[in-house]
């Protein structure tokens, strides 16, 4: 099967895997690679090199991005249980100040997130959203958007967040990961605005369920902070993220600048991924046992483990069918027709994503089955050089923000914890994800016609 048949029998199978997916309840693993080898042989691959095929796409992720991964949610995970992440809430208040309680909650979501799941983000800086609402007399719904919209945004657009780092690692980008990070930031811009101002209006037609709740929420919020004993420091809470992203740049611009002997090979070991979150997990440990919970870290390299097994797993059978797509005669289809498919350009990752995430739930399988599609796509689509696939890591991720509904775990986060009825959740949280997934894609369009 060739041409056009080819493209059909795509579009058929990535219909198929929804279903699955949403309505069968297959795993998406299970899904991911039902629908890899069906493709496979309808796409013509000789039947004794599928299983190299299945193999090295499969292998080709774990090779490169598997260990950085590990050590990503590993250090999320020591932020959050030594209470450090609730120190950088902190500094973000004093930054940005009392007055402006739900910009202050937003961007502490934006940074909490970066390194921390957005669910377990929300359920660590829920207390405090409660608090600060109720010692401001902010609105309690706008302070839940404003966070849920911070902690999402960071969650799909920055590494190490698993999901933007498969992306980045499948779009041959896991040598750029500072470029990602730069762009990811960037992009964040529009749709933190966008959702503050959408916050803002529905927390005036809106209201929750705990805005009459002031006596637990002062209480829980001291109890959270008593719970942590002494927090760490801002060096120490800062240390674990910011040294690798420090590393990361140091080696750019010693690659940059073609330097040469020992000291220039050090700064490009420390530099590469895994050795900068190496460091940074290196950081974080010291920060756990200063923190007097040294027992505490088996526990949590294996709940690390075991939280990021099903995330490694989803990447790799992304890898799986990117591979058979690389390996079918669809590429050489489209480069056939390129005019017609860059006339769609940076928004076919977008569209894409936004099929996935709203059909199946999760933002991070969204993430890595549309990045595992799209990777041997991009020279086609005119998107190949390092700042255009950054963007199209970004397009991804704001692809797999749209939208987030019952089917999303993170809904249900948002929902339960902001005292939100069901129907308030859709206008509340659903729309917000449309709005802020729109924002981003206007967002990465523009950069696409500047950079």
């Amino acid at each position: 099967m060739t041409g056009l048949s080819l493209i059909i029998a795509f579009v058929v199978a990535i219909v198929a895997m929804i279903l699955l997916i949403s309505k069968l309840k297959v795993h998406p693993f299970l899904a991911i690679l039902l629908i890899s080898l069906v493709l496979a042989l309808l796409a013509g691959i000789p039947l004794r090199q599928v299983p190299g095929v299945i193999g090295a796409g499969f292998a080709g992720t774990f090779t490169s991005i598997g260990i950085v991964i590990i050590l990503g949610a590993f250090i999320g995970a020591v932020l959050e249980k030594t209470g450090a992440a609730l120190k950088l809430a902190d500094l973000v208040i004093r930054l940005v100040g009392q007055k402006r309680p739900a910009l202050a909650i937003e961007l502490m979501g934006w940074i909490v997130s970066i390194p921390v799941f957005c669910d377990s983000g929300f359920v660590i800086l829920d207390p405090i959203r409660r608090a600060i609402a109720r010692r401001t007399g902010a609105s309690s719904v706008t302070m839940t958007v404003c966070l849920s919209c911070g902690l999402y945004v960071a969650h799909v657009f920055i590494p190490p967040t698993p999901g933007p780092l498969a992306a980045a690692q499948a779009l041959g980008l896991e040598n750029n990961l500072l470029l990602v990070i730069g762009i990811g930031i960037l992009c964040s811009i529009l749709p933190l605005t966008a959702g503050y101002l959408f916050a803002r209006h529905i927390g005036r037609k809106v209201k929750s369920e705990d805005e009459s709740d002031s006596a637990r929420t002062v209480q829980t919020y001291e109890e959270l902070k008593a719970g942590f004993g002494k927090l760490p420091s801002a060096v120490s809470a800062l240390a674990p993220l910011v040294v690798p992203i420090l590393l990361m740049a140091l080696s750019s611009v010693v690659s940059m600048m073609h330097a040469s002997g020992w000291g220039a090979d050090l700064c490009l070991f420390l530099g590469t991924p895994i050795m900068a979150l190496a460091v940074g997990a290196v950081l974080a440990i010291c920060q756990l046992f200063g923190a007097g919970k040294g027992s505490d870290f088996y526990p949590l390299t294996n709940d690390t483990l075991k939280t990021v097994g099903p995330i490694l797993f989803v990447t790799a059978a992304g890898g799986v069918l990117g591979k058979v797509i690389a390996s079918s005669d669809m590429v050489n289809y489209i480069t056939a027709h390129t005019d017609t498919f860059r006339s769609i350009g940076i928004f076919f990752p977008f569209l894409l994503a936004a099929i996935l995430k709203t059909a199946q739930g999760s933002s991070t399988v969204a993430i890595t089955t549309t990045a595992g599609i799209v990777a041997p796509l991009l020279g086609a689509l005119g998107l190949a050089a390092p700042v255009d696939a950054a963007l199209v890591v970004v397009a991804i991720g704001a692809g797999a923000m749209t939208v987030s509904h019952a089917n999303d775990s993170y809904f249900w986060v948002v929902t339960s914890f902001g005292k939100l009825l069901v129907n308030d959740g859709y206008r509340t949280q659903t729309l917000m994800t449309l709005v802020i997934g729109l924002a981003s894609m206007v967002e990465v369009f523009l950069l696409k016609l500047i950079l």
